[in-house]
């Protein structure tokens, strides 16, 4: 009987919580396209955590020298604080595991152990130009650099539809003295279908531009991706996904490094997923 009364115990609880959850006065900010930050911003006192998992099929070299494909993890931990209704701050702690025992894995694409800091302003009120207009700033440290990152965020909404482009742009400073440019800008258009789930589609560019010039390697770039993005949101509580594939250098065979060159650091499909929770 205390094991019935027990069980009931939890369900109710669980329940409770799944409720607290979905609570629609919840001040949540999802993301509806992974790659492209929207304009608007969390209102003051607000705080939001948001879990990012990058994945994509690429391939590496075993010590005993055969090629594996493998499906290397990166996540970023992100605290977002609505510090006034127009200013966001956000603070990422990023991570991307260790292959084990494999010799020559390919290395990270976008993220890197490490942290970042990043602002987000709105410059004016929803609606109130006709294009929605934010500035975005970010410095990150990593093992091997540290990364200067500004956006321009506009956006236009047109009743359920929205359309939103980040002008990205990226200074890296590594710690081996090179230095470089990279551009990595967004472009996607996202409908609700309802307040709760929205469909989108989504396309971003990476390229990469060192001072050093130089024969121009593969994982310099640019690589273009675009694919399908879908959103579910339940209040507190909400889940955005996108599944990109590769539209330049489509023919092109994943390469794995040799230990004297690195391997692609870009494949054929990459996922992202976000799961967001309001606190």
């Amino acid at each position: 009987m205390n094991d019935v009364r027990i069980a009931r115990l939890s369900a109710a609880a669980l329940a409770s919580a799944i409720l607290l959850l979905a609570a629609g006065a919840a001040r949540a900010n999802p993301r509806p396209l992974p790659f492209t930050y929207q304009s608007e911003t969390l209102p003051t006192g607000a705080v939001e955590v948001e879990q990012f998992v990058d994945m994509q099929p690429l391939r590496s070299r075993l010590a005993d020298g055969s090629v594996v494909w493998v499906l290397p993890p990166e996540f970023t931990t992100e605290f977002e604080v609505g510090v006034t209704d127009r200013l966001e701050l956000g603070l990422y702690v990023t991570m991307v595991p260790g292959f084990g025992s494999e010799a020559f894995a390919p290395p990270p694409s976008i993220s890197d152990n490490g942290a970042k800091q990043r602002v987000r302003y709105r410059l004016a009120d929803p609606g109130a130009w006709p294009l929605d207009v934010a500035l975005y700033g970010e410095v990150s440290e990593t093992s091997h650099e540290v990364e200067l990152e500004g956006k321009i965020i506009l956006q236009r909404r047109i009743g359920a539809l929205r359309l939103i482009t980040n002008l990205w742009a990226e200074r890296e400073l590594y710690l081996d003295g090179r230095r470089e440019w990279v551009a990595n800008p967004t472009l996607g258009a996202t409908v609700e279908l309802s307040p709760r789930y929205s469909v989108g589609f989504e396309g971003w560019m990476r390229w990469e531009h060192p001072d050093a010039g130089g024969p121009k390697e593969f994982n310099d770039g640019p690589h273009v991706f675009v694919g399908p993005a879908f959103l579910a949101s339940f209040g507190r509580l909400w889940w955005s996904t996108g599944v990109y594939g590769r539209v330049t250098d489509f023919s092109r065979t994943t390469q794995a490094g040799d230990g004297k060159s690195a391997g692609d650091a870009y494949g054929h499909v990459w996922v992202r997923t976000i799961i967001g929770l309001a606190l």
